[in-house]
């Protein structure tokens, strides 16, 4: 049975997870540019890569939720 710390951490790394999908898809689908006065390939960089690290958080956290923790 998953402990109420469990289930909060996973509510957040789902809520982050999210945030940064949402963000990327912003940028991927719809054009909206990743930052102002940043270098773009550096801000898309940016982008990607907390998208996938929020992911691999996501994905633990829903291991650990459902008592499959590696």
């Amino acid at each position: 049975m998953p402990t109420d710390d469990d289930k909060q951490a996973y509510r957040e790394a789902y809520q982050i997870w999210q945030r940064h999908l949402e963000a990327l898809h912003a940028f991927l689908l719809d054009g909206t540019p990743p930052a102002t006065g940043v270098d773009l390939p550096a801000a898309i960089k940016g982008l990607l890569n907390r998208e996938a690290r929020s992911k691999e958080k996501y994905d633990a956290a829903r291991r650990r939720l459902i008592g499959v923790d590696e």
